[in-house]
């Protein structure tokens, strides 16, 4: 069983920046590949960015958010972060951190995840 927590949200305004940190529970951390992904009011819960296993995972972006974030895991810290730049409106919405353990998963869909954070609130003023 791992739990996640995530940090680090907040209310900004365009353009400003934002670290979202999720810290997992458990000793074998660095075996999970972890994932953020995010919910809008009223829209379905989306991929953001994925990072494989391991102490030098191999990272993964959608398009939306390409460029501007940047996903890394500590794994001496059981910890996975976001990077967010050049914040939009439309970044803003309730971002939530996953990990999973399963092999030949394209990372990129919530069906490929075990475990769920709560969630954490980022809010985009223009």
């Amino acid at each position: 069983q791992v739990q996640l927590v995530e940090s680090g949200g907040g209310l900004v305004q365009a353009g400003d920046s934002l670290r979202l940190s999720c810290a997992a529970s458990g000793r074998t951390f660095s075996s999970y590949y972890m994932g953020w992904f995010r919910q809008a009011p009223g829209k379905e819960r989306e991929f953001v960015a994925a990072i494989s296993r391991g102490t030098y995972g191999s990272t993964f972006h959608s398009d939306s958010v390409k460029g501007r974030f940047t996903i890394s895991r500590d794994n001496a810290k059981n910890t996975v972060y976001l990077q967010m730049n050049t914040l939009k409106p439309e970044d803003t919405a309730v971002y939530y951190c996953a990990a999973g353990f399963s092999y030949g998963r394209t990372l990129t869909q919530a069906k490929d995840y075990n475990y769920w954070g709560r969630g954490t609130q980022v809010t985009v003023s223009s």
